[in-house]
């Protein structure tokens, strides 16, 4: 019998919010009962149709209708833009109505996860609003508990709504120790509870 999978779903462009999913995904695989399913979605062209390739070049594959509708639990990740996630999940979201008509998410946790360039460049806003579909699918939202000692240290990115990176103006790709930290431990946590609901 196949190993259940927690999905780890992002989009990436400049490879920050890559890193912290791939984070996310080492705090999953701590839980030996789970492997972390890393999936990405294809850019959109301004017709909000999807502009990439098929099947993307290299890094993670795109992730499919099915690949949510079956995981255990969910951490979902973008850039900020404007306080809300970027268009190409927001696209793929949007596409989900036969999964929450099927009910299919009903009591699986989920988690979520952002970058930005800006220290207060809406990162709260855009974990909070990527959670507003999920609700809607009937899944149940953690965040980080302030027990993780990275939330008190950080003067990086980090919230107790999810796991954050600040890049800065140069794009600084590098992941600190207080951000890395927090994604291992909501990757943990995501497990764990999923765990719990199963």
């Amino acid at each position: 019998m196949p190993k259940p999978y927690l999905l780890v779903l992002f989009y990436s462009r400049q490879g920050a919010t890559k890193k912290l999913a791939q984070l996310i995904g080492r705090g999953i695989e701590d839980n030996d009962k789970f492997e972390a399913r890393i999936r990405t979605v294809p850019s959109v062209s301004p017709d909000t149709k999807p502009s990439s390739p098929p099947v993307p070049e290299e890094g993670a594959i795109f992730c499919s209708q099915d690949d949510l509708r079956n995981c255990t639990g969910l951490a979902i990740g973008s850039p900020t833009r404007f306080g809300n996630m970027s268009a190409p999940l927001k696209y793929f979201i949007d596409c989900t109505g036969s999964i929450w008509a099927s009910g299919d998410l009903i009591n699986k946790p989920f988690v979520t996860f952002t970058s930005s360039n800006s220290l207060h460049g809406g990162q709260e806003s855009t974990l909070l609003t990527m959670s507003i579909p999920m609700l809607h699918h009937g899944m149940i939202y953690c965040g980080i508990p302030f027990s993780e000692p990275s939330l008190s240290r950080t003067r990086t990115g980090g919230s107790p709504y999810g796991a954050t990176h600040f890049t800065g103006s140069n794009d600084n790709l590098e992941i600190s120790k207080d951000e890395s930290d927090s994604c291992i431990a909501l990757g943990k946590r995501l497990a764990h509870l999923s765990e719990r609901l199963m």
